[in-house]
């Protein structure tokens, strides 16, 4: 029995093996967790149309979003391990899974094959509020009762926010929104003290002097906003959130599957057209290995279950 079951294990392997070599063989279904036209769909589409120039193949793009991206992540999970359907993530991966219950496990229900691209959120405010750092809005949060804007419960930014409430040790109350954009609209009015948001999503009404960046998120400063520091060192030591995308697949896809998406995906993001759109826009193009995506997913979820559990948030 046991020489029939390692017999059966090694011919098992023998067709992945195989499949893999033809790989990929007929269009490939890219499930994306959110609508056309956001940050997460355009990055799909531009890395690839440089994916299916490699390939030969299509990328059957597949908006699937909802429930904060559980719809499209949950689809990923459940499709069979062939590497003919693959999946966007983003940042909201890693903060679901503390709060709310998930039809899949975000680590062991995958197999995650790079990180895309990362960038910080830029801490913003009006310059009506009359701060000019990071230390003046603690300083001033302390004298005042303030309120701050993100794009609703869960999102990168009240992440971002309860995370700088926590370690900054201030009370503020969290004004949710029906996405980034209003509350950057109301913050520019003077409705709310200050928000997390992107650079795509602030960057108009900073050009226009209707907000201003008082800092960015990232462990060091970004090369698309040299001038403005990191929260970490305008007073608030480890502090650090990325707003990053990545590519995954379902889990126990083979090795060499896996490889052959990674290397197609990295090479998709040095592209001219991709590489010049994306850091016009904030992106830091990363492409790493699949081992370390996996770490960093492990690394964030572990962050923000502690957020979560001494913030109270909870999804009504």
């Amino acid at each position: 029995m046991r020489a029939a079951v390692v017999v059966a294990l090694a011919c098992a392997a023998g067709i992945n093996v195989a499949a893999a070599q033809d790989y990929p063989a007929r269009p490939i279904r890219f499930i994306v967790p959110s609508a056309t036209g956001a940050t997460t769909d355009v990055l799909a589409r531009l890395t690839a149309q440089k994916v299916v120039e490699q390939f030969g193949k299509q990328l059957i793009l597949d908006n699937r979003p909802g429930a904060g991206s559980v719809i499209g992540t949950d689809m990923v999970a459940k499709a069979p391990a062939d590497g003919y359907t693959i999946g966007m993530l983003y940042t909201t991966h890693t903060a679901n899974a503390s709060l709310q219950k998930l039809p899949y496990d975000p680590i062991g229900d995958f197999s995650h094959i790079t990180m895309l691209t990362s960038s910080p959120l830029l801490l913003v405010v009006a310059p009506s509020l009359g701060v000019n750092s990071v230390r003046e809005l603690i300083a001033l949060s302390k004298t005042k009762p303030l309120n701050y804007g993100s794009a609703g419960v869960g999102s990168g930014g009240h992440m971002s926010g309860e995370l700088f409430r926590m370690m900054a040790g201030i009370n503020v109350v969290h004004i949710p929104h029906k996405g980034a954009a209003p509350a950057s609209i109301d913050v520019a009015a003077g409705n709310l003290a200050y928000q997390f948001a992107s650079q795509i999503t602030t960057q108009a009404l900073l050009r226009g002097g209707r907000l201003k960046a008082l800092a960015v998120t990232s462990a060091k400063r970004a090369a698309s906003l040299p001038e403005a520091p990191t929260v970490a060192e305008s007073g608030l030591p480890g502090f650090e959130v990325l707003n990053w995308f990545g590519l995954t697949a379902p889990a126990k896809l083979p090795a060499p599957i896996v490889a052959s998406l990674n290397t197609a995906f990295a090479r998709a993001l040095q592209h001219p057209d991709v590489r010049d759109k994306l850091v016009a826009e904030g992106s830091e193009l990363v492409g790493n290995s699949a081992a370390e995506f996996t770490a960093f997913l492990k690394s964030d979820l572990a962050k923000w279950a502690k957020v979560v559990k001494e913030a109270g948030i909870k999804i009504d």
